[in-house]
Formats: C-alpha cells, structure tokens, sequence
C-alpha cells in the first residue's frame, strides 16, 4: 500500500485525543452528504418537472411538423401526397389548416384558433388522450374545444338550440370600412358548430384551439383542398429524425420548414434548461460553502498531528509526500460524503416515485431518477474536493514543520 495512502486512511478512520478536532471532524463530514443528498434531489425534482411540463405540450406536438417557409400556407399536389404516403420512416401524417376566428356565444365573445384536421390527426398525435368529457367526433357541424374556450364563453357540449358562432373575416383588400362600402356585403362569414368534446392540457393552450374537419375550414376560408398550415409527421420508432428531415425536404423544397418537438416548444425548453442551471449553480454554491468546512478541518488535523509530521519529516518523508497525505484525507472525506450523500439521495427519489410521499394537490410531486443527474454530483463533489483538498493541503510548510 502508498505510504501517504497508508496514513491518510488511517487518520480519516481514527480519532483525536482533542474532542474539538473530532467534533468538527464529523460535522464537516455531515455537511458534505447533506449537501451532496440535496443537490442531487434538486437535479432529480427540475428532472421531474421538466419531463411532467413538456407532457403536456407533446399531446398536441408531432415528431416533426412542416410549416410555410413563408406566408400562412402552402400547397400539396397529388404527387407529393403520392410520394409521402410510400416515405419509409414516416408511421403516419396528417394535414391541417389553421387561423385566427372570432367565436361568439350569447353575446360573449372570444379571440381563438380554428384548426382543421383530417381523419389521421389523431393517429398523428395525442390530442385524443387529453379529453376530459364527450368524444372526438369532428364534421361540418361539429368540433372539440379546450377547456378554456367553453368556461370563458360559457358553452356546454352538444348544445344545438344555441351552438358556437364562428365568425370568419372574408377575404379583401383594404380596410373593413372600404370593403362594406363598394360591396355593401357581410365582411365575414358564420359556421355554427356544435362542441362535441373538450380537451384539458394546460392553460394557454386551452383557451387558443377549436378542432374541426380540414375541409370545413379550408371552405371557411376560401382555400381549395390542396392548401394546408401545416403537415404533421409521426415517426416509425426505428426512424431517425435527420433521416427523414432530409427525405421530407426532398418532397417538398424550400416551401417549407421543419420543426421537432423541441423546436416547436424551444421557448419552453429554454426557460426549463434555465431554470435548471440556475438552481444548479445556486446549490453548488452552497456546497461550495459547506465545503470550506473541509479546508477548515485539515488544517485543524495539520495542527493537531503537527508532531507527527515532523517526526515523518525527520525520517525521510518529502514535503510533497506530507502534503499528499493531507490531501489524499480531504479527498476520501468529500469523496465518501459525497457518495452517502447521493445513495441518500437514491433512497428517497426512489421512495417518492414508489410511495408518493410529497404531492401538488392530488398527484405526486413529479421526480426522475437519472444517471446523469448522478454523475454530476460525483463530478461536482470531485472537483470541489480537488480544490478544498489542495487548498487545505498546501499550509504545509518547511516553516510549519521546522523544529
């Protein structure tokens, strides 16, 4: 065994014949798991969080969706149908089309987004999972709002005597004024449609969309069948995105753009990552500071085994070597805190995700046990080591040891 391992092992495991050296001793080592455990539930909580936010978006979001390059929308002729339909890596897709409409409703009214989609928009996405009351049924008459929608307009589902308004601004040039004027004609045009299903997600969301048949609203707006908003694209699960973002491209040009999930919500996974850092870099901090309990501790134990460095000293033992000792000690002490700490850490993600004990009203409070969070507490923990370790270490001198 190495010599300066031999005692540096050797003085973590024993005692001081100074009750104080010991005391903080075990406090500094106390601090270091506590510190430790917290940054590495922390890390697990942002997990949780992240993945339990974007669950709700990625309900509505495709693998990959196909935007105008320019404009509001863009054709598909029957050959880029053909050819879609034959793409290898695309388990399915569908099209929309999609503005902004004024709805009406008892004389309130209300600023949302009408989307129409064909038949295999919900084999495309999970929007059907997020209804809460009554089906997805979409035609000419019928459609599915957000939750939001049907509080602020005060709508019930299957409300024929008194359906949903939608008023449509006709196409023109010229303000709305000029275009009464020289045709002396409505300047929009009305659907009523009858709400059969309401979807939940979350709040902005709830209050933007109301879905109908594609057809519907490309009639709406006085648009022929081939002209779209939007294709959405759900993958084979052996795909690979870039794969079929060049294949898709091919298909289509310079038309279009195309965006992932994480492209379609890059906002929100910003904020997310964020967040993350900072609490990150703020928890770090902290074990920055609890780590200066370690510095503090070494040069406690220095003083405290001062003869016995001189003795070492006096029989041959280095500068360097003494040295090494003092920071191999430092190492093993925010090294075995560290690695209680993160196994504490594991025992109560892991009692969370199996018993639930924290909840946010009546689901369990969301976490995720991942190995990367994991490996960036050792990894923090190490380098902070390093540096308490080699800080502590370095108070040793020939003047200290000089008898």
């Amino acid at each position: 065994m190495n010599f300066t391992y031999y005692i540096a092992q050797r003085y973590v495991r024993s005692k001081s014949s100074q009750n104080a050296v010991n005391i903080i001793n075990f406090i500094t080592f106390l601090v270091t798991v506590i510190g430790s455990a917290a940054l590495f539930i922390v890390l697990s909580g942002f997990s949780g969080l992240k993945t339990f936010s974007l669950s709700f978006s990625n309900s509505f979001d495709p693998d990959l969706k196909a935007l105008p390059a320019t404009g509001k929308f863009f054709s598909i002729p029957q050959e880029a149908e053909t050819a879609l339909k034959n793409l290898d890596g695309i388990a399915s897709y569908s099209r929309e089309i999609e503005e902004k409409v004024y709805l009406t409703h008892k004389e309130t009214g209300d600023i949302a987004n009408i989307k129409g989609v064909d038949d295999n928009y919900v084999n495309t996405t999970g929007i059907d999972s997020t209804l809460i009351t009554g089906s997805w049924t979409i035609d000419e008459k019928r459609g599915v709002a957000g939750i939001g929608i049907m509080r602020l307009l005060n709508l019930t589902t299957n409300q024929f005597r008194n359906p949903l308004v939608i008023l449509v601004p006709n196409p023109g040039e010229g303000s709305l004024s000029q275009q009464v004027s020289i045709s002396g004609q409505k300047i929009y045009t009305e659907l009523p449609m009858v709400i059969g299903g309401v979807y939940s997600v979350e709040e902005s969301l709830d209050k933007k969309y109301i879905f109908t048949e594609i057809a519907v609203v490309q009639r709406l707006l006085q648009k022929d069948s081939t002209q779209v908003s939007g294709v959405n694209f759900k993958l084979a699960k052996t795909a690979e995105i870039d794969a079929a973002k060049t294949e898709i491209k091919k298909i289509f040009g310079d038309q279009i753009i195309l965006k992932d999930k994480q492209e379609l919500n890059s906002s929100l996974h910003r904020m997310l990552n964020t967040e993350n850092v900072a609490t990150y870099l703020i928890f770090t901090l902290v074990l920055i500071i609890a780590l200066f309990n370690v510095v503090g501790a070494i040069i406690m134990m220095i003083l405290d085994k001062l003869d016995n460095l001189r003795t070492m000293y006096n029989f041959g033992a280095t500068l360097k070597e003494l040295r090494q000792i003092y920071f191999i000690q430092g190492m093993l002490v925010t090294a075995g805190g560290g690695l209680i700490g993160v196994l504490l850490g594991v025992l109560l993600i892991g009692s969370q995700l199996l018993f639930g004990w924290v909840k946010i009203g009546s689901i369990d409070y969301p976490v995720e046990l991942q190995l990367i969070n994991i490996l960036i507490v050792f990894g923090t923990i190490f380098v902070l080591g390093i540096i308490a370790s080699k800080i502590a270490s370095s108070r040793i001198s020939k003047k200290l040891i000089a008898p």
